[in-house]
């Protein structure tokens, strides 16, 4: 099942700053999401899985 996200022009522009030639915006949101897990901060604000 495929969501779309709504994000504002601002977000987008900054998220594209930061991807890879070649990597799509949600493979990025997919490797960020990724760090903050492994970084344990879900862990710190109660994220339970």
């Amino acid at each position: 099942m495929t969501h779309t996200l709504e994000i504002s022009d601002d977000l987008k522009n900054r998220l594209d700053e930061h991807r890879e030639e070649g990597q799509s915006q949600e493979e990025l949101i997919e490797e960020l999401v990724a760090m903050y897990e492994t970084s344990g901060t879900f862990l710190q604000e109660g994220y339970s899985e």
